[in-house]
């Protein structure tokens, strides 16, 4: 009566899992930062009162979404590792490696997306509204940097696991 199969339930295909997840990551990464941020900027949006609280809305949850993916390429990664799925020198640094995409999603989410949204808040109503004041430039540039960072890091990992899948038999 109580019967399934152990095989079904135990079997996770982590290479594949561990590749969709980084494309989807890396690919919605791309879209939010060159296709809704800049049409929304071209709108003239990020002028308007409410876009910090909406900002602060809309990467709150991409940032929680990040870190999801994040746990879940590490959590793969450490389960090549203990299978030996990769080869030996790329399972020491695609540990490293997507343990720094974790740390780049943990910075995202509790220390850029607060602090930017809480410049871009409108405190005072008889200042005019500068989205880009001199104080969030640095915020800005620091944020482009690791996403750099985050694209070649997943792009690395994602090569990694994809040549490692073809040599499996």
């Amino acid at each position: 009566m109580n019967t399934y199969s152990e095989r079904g339930l135990n079997q996770i295909n982590w290479p594949i899992l561990v590749m969709f997840v980084l494309g989807f990551w890396l690919s919605a990464s791309i879209v939010l930062d060159l296709v809704i941020m800049p049409g929304l900027s071209a709108s003239g949006m990020m002028a308007t009162k409410g876009f910090a609280s909406a900002g602060y809305l809309i990467f709150g949850v991409f940032n929680r979404l990040e870190l999801l993916c994040a746990a879940v390429v590490l959590s793969g990664i450490l389960v090549f590792r203990r299978h030996h799925t990769l080869t030996h020198s790329h399972e020491t640094w695609s540990i490293i490696l997507s343990a720094f995409l974790l740390i780049i999603a943990l910075i995202y989410t509790y220390i850029l997306t607060p602090y930017m949204s809480g410049l871009g808040l409108q405190l005072n109503q008889f200042d005019p509204i500068n989205p880009m004041s001199g104080v969030m430039l640095p915020m800005q540039w620091s944020y482009w940097i690791l996403e750099a960072c985050k694209l070649l890091l997943g792009v690395t990992l994602l090569r990694w696991c994809y040549k490692d899948s073809c040599l499996v038999p």
